[in-house]
């Protein structure tokens, strides 16, 4: 399984993204897809997950509300869109991918990992 995630860029207090993990090799009938996000100095944190059979979704605290994870199965993508943005928001933002069930941002658990993203929250 490879993961690529894109849509990172420089936007200003209160502006939008929209985050893009496409995912392509031979995936089992259940997974998941998270997103985890490291800020410098700091160490990587979950932000969301989703799985790919009953849609079951979890979002850190930080980002519930402003947050927004969906999936579309066909094309085994999974997006993040990110409103109402933060400067500790600010980061490099990683896809992952586990299969089995159920939801979990317990970093370890997951198999796969993507490149990042940049995220950058600045006026």
């Amino acid at each position: 399984v490879q993961l690529q995630a894109s849509g990172g860029g420089l936007v200003q207090p209160g502006g939008s993204l929209r985050l893009t993990c496409a995912t392509s090799g031979v995936t089992p009938d259940h997974y998941a897809t998270g997103w985890f996000r490291q800020a410098p100095g700091k160490e990587r944190e979950g932000v969301s997950c989703i799985t790919n059979d009953d849609g079951m979704i979890f979002y850190a605290d930080s980002v519930k509300g402003r947050f927004t994870i969906t999936r579309d199965n066909a094309k085994k993508t999974v997006y993040l869109q990110m409103d109402s943005l933060k400067p500790e928001d600010t980061g490099v933002y990683y896809c992952a991918w586990r299969w089995g069930y159920g939801v979990s941002l317990i970093q370890s658990a997951y198999h796969f990992w993507g490149q990042g993203t940049q995220v950058t929250v600045s006026s």
